[in-house]
C-alpha cells in the first residue's frame, strides 16, 4: 500500500469520514493478495519504500493488466518493465493513467514520485552513461526507473572508450553526479575509466552488446567484476532496472 494512501485512510478514520468496518475491508488485501496466478505484495511499499514492480517478460497480457490494475489500486505509481508497445496499448485501454517509455520498455501507471519541476531543481542527480548507441535501451531502463522513483537523472550516451575525448567532454557533469550508472558491452572498460575519475559510487551494467567472443555480455560482466577502480559495483547483464533502483536508493536514501 502507498504510504500517502495509508496515511489518508488513517486520517479519514480519525475524522470519522470512513467507518472502521469500511477501513477493514480496504485493508483486507494486506499483506498480500492472492489472485491465483500471482501473489501481490501490497506491503512492499511500506517495507522497501517502492511498490512491487511488474516484470512483464513471460507473462500474458491479461495477467499483466490484472496485476497492474490491482497494484495501481493500492499505489499511486507502479512500474512495469520489459514491455512492448502492443502490451502498453492493451494496458492503456484498462488503465488510462499510464505512460509508455518505448526506449526503456517501461510502463508507469499513475504519477511518478516527484514532478518534473521538483526534479529539475534538485542539485543531487544520477548520471547514466553508456558506451554506444546499442546500449541505449538498457541505459534508458535504468534512467526511467530512477526518474520514476524520484531521482533527477542526467544522460550521456555513446561515450565509449574507443573515443575517450567524448567521455572527457562530459567531465563537469560526471564530477557533479551523486551516483553514476555506467553501461557497456564489448569489453566493458568504460566502468573502470569512469570509476577512476570520480569519488562517487559507480554502478556498472554489462550489456549483451558485442560480437561472439563477448558471450552475450559475459566478457563485459567479468571485466567489470575485475575492475581495478575502487568504488565500482556490478549488477547482472542487461539489468538496467536493478541499476536504476540501486542508484535512486543511494541518491535519495530518505525515500
Amino acid at each position: 500500500m502507498d504510504l500517502k494512501l495509508l496515511r489518508q485512510l488513517l486520517e479519514d478514520i480519525k475524522t470519522g469520514e470512513i467507518a472502521v468496518d469500511d477501513a477493514m475491508r480496504r485493508l483486507r488485501s494486506l499483506p498480500y493478495e492472492d489472485i491465483g496466478f500471482a501473489k501481490l505484495d501490497n506491503h512492499r511499499r511500506l517495507r522497501n519504500g517502492v511498490a512491487e514492480v511488474v516484470f512483464c517478460q513471460g507473462k500474458t497480457t491479461s495477467q499483466i493488466i490484472e496485476i497492474l490494475q490491482r497494484l495501481s489500486a493500492q499505489n499511486s505509481c507502479v512500474l512495469a518493465t520489459r514491455c512492448d508497445k502492443e502490451v502498453y496499448e492493451s494496458v492503456k485501454s484498462h488503465i488510462p493513467d499510464s505512460t509508455f517509455y518505448e526506449a526503456a520498455r517501461i510502463i508507469v501507471t499513475g504519477s511518478p514520485e516527484r514532478s518534473e519541476p521538483e526534479l529539475a531543481s534538485d542539485k543531487k542527480y544520477v548520471m547514466t552513461l553508456c558506451g554506444g548507441t546499442a546500449d541505449i535501451p538498457i541505459a534508458e531502463e535504468a534512467a526511467v526507473t530512477a526518474t520514476a522513483l524520484g531521482s533527477r537523472v542526467e544522460r550521456a550516451y555513446d561515450v565509449g572508450v574507443a573515443g575517450l575525448h567524448r567521455l572527457l567532454d562530459q567531465k563537469d557533469r560526471i564530477l557533479g553526479a551523486n551516483v553514476l550508472i555506467v553501461l557497456a558491452g564489448m569489453e566493458g572498460a568504460l566502468a573502470s575509466v569512469v570509476g577512476g575519475l570520480v569519488d562517487r559510487p559507480v554502478i556498472a551494467v554489462p550489456t549483451s552488446v558485442g560480437y561472439g567472443a563477448s558471450f552475450g555480455g559475459l566478457a563485459a560482466l567479468l571485466a567489470m567484476l575485475n575492475s581495478c577502480a575502487a568504488g565500482v559495483s556490478v549488477v547482472n547483464i542487461d539489468n538496467g532496472f536493478g541499476a536504476g533502483y540501486l542508484a535512486h536508493m543511494i541518491n535519495d536514501p530518505q525515500n
